[in-house]
Formats: C-alpha cells, sequence, structure tokens
C-alpha cells in the first residue's frame, strides 16, 4: 500500500500532459500490487494465492521499470524516486518469500 501511494504523489509531479500515458499506466500498475495480493489472499486456496502474489510480481516489475523510465526521460529525478525505488525492493522481497512459502519451497522463519 505505501508503495500505491508514495505512486500516487509521484503522480501529481508529472506534467498534465502525461496523465493518461506514463501516470495512469504508474497508477494502475502500483495499486493493481496490493489488490492483487488482496484478492488473492481472499480466494481461499494456496494455489489461488500463489498465482495473485505471482501477477502482484509482474505489477511490481511494471511499477519498478515506469519509475526508471521516467527518470531516462527526465520527468523525474533519481532523488525524486528513489523512495519508491526503495519500496519496490523491500516488496519484491516480501513478495518472493511470500511465493517461496506458499509454493513450499522455503521454510517459515522460527
Amino acid at each position: 500500500m505505501r508503495l500505491a501511494a508514495e505512486s500516487y504523489r509521484l503522480a501529481g509531479l508529472l506534467p498534465r500532459a502525461e496523465e493518461y500515458r506514463l501516470t495512469g499506466q504508474l497508477l494502475r500498475a502500483a495499486a493493481s500490487v496490493p489488490a492483487n495480493i488482496a484478492e488473492g489472499h481472499s480466494r481461499g486456496t494456496r494455489k489461488d494465492y500463489a498465482n495473485f502474489i505471482s501477477i502482484a510480481r509482474g505489477s511490481l516489475a511494471e511499477t519498478e521499470t515506469i519509475l526508471l523510465l521516467l527518470v531516462d526521460v527526465e520527468l523525474l529525478r533519481d532523488e525524486q524516486v528513489r523512495a519508491s525505488l526503495e519500496l519496490c525492493a523491500e516488496t519484491g522481497r516480501m513478495l518472493n518469500a511470500l511465493l517461496g512459502r506458499l509454493r513450499g519451497t522455503l521454510k517459515p522463519n522460527p
């Protein structure tokens, strides 16, 4: 949720001309991460949950890519996206660990 909220803050810094281009894509991708986690959790089976976690990882990768692109095309600066990229990394680690546990490839921590 923090990444989605941070993405909304960054969207406010982007030019209005990007509203229906990268801004919209960033917001959809970032909001999709927690939405897919929630939907998967509510499905009730480990298999469904793991599938939605995998989808959330894809949305996370999309979010990260858009953030990097926004810097590359000079719509945002490195320092403006740093916190979001750190959240991407943290969220990615958590999703990978959760997916490993759901698929039975990682043992839970004691």
